[in-house]
């Protein structure tokens, strides 16, 4: 059975603004994945791997979004080309791992959310896949 999940932009700027989400509150628990390996990288961050990967992250750009378990990061490029080439890579690598970022994107301008939804906030997928984005990032 599908659910249909509404957000609903209620002010200040993208992403940071707060979302209302209906059936928020009957999302079951988080069992995060079918296969083992998809489920073991969705989990939650425990306390002190959560700290030190948000640390190397922000080194990198990447901040907390306010209101939300999730990080987000604005990369800008020379021209828009380049950026949506930029958005391609970063598709492909998405559609292998089954990990989907929110993002925006306008002329040379690319902003990134990533969040488990699954599991409702960060997972080592995010890890991943913000390591992945800063690799591709630092290769155009």
């Amino acid at each position: 059975m599908s659910r249909l999940i509404f957000s609903l932009r209620t002010g200040g700027s993208w992403p940071c603004s707060s979302r209302v989400s209906l059936l928020a509150s009957l999302r079951p628990p988080p069992h995060c994945g079918n296969s083992s390996k998809m489920s073991s990288e969705s989990h939650w961050l425990s306390a002190a791997d959560r700290d030190q990967v948000l640390m190397e992250l922000r080194a990198s750009g990447w901040m907390e979004v306010d209101d939300r378990d999730a990080i987000f990061k604005e990369i800008h490029f020379k021209n828009f080309n380049q950026a949506f080439g930029f958005m391609s890579r970063v598709a492909l690598q998405a559609e292998k791992m089954n990990h989907h970022p929110e993002w925006f994107n306008v002329y040379n301008k690319v902003q990134i959310t990533l969040t488990t939804h699954d599991c409702g906030g960060l997972s080592q997928r995010d890890i991943k896949m913000a390591k992945f984005i800063d690799k591709v990032a630092l290769s155009m």
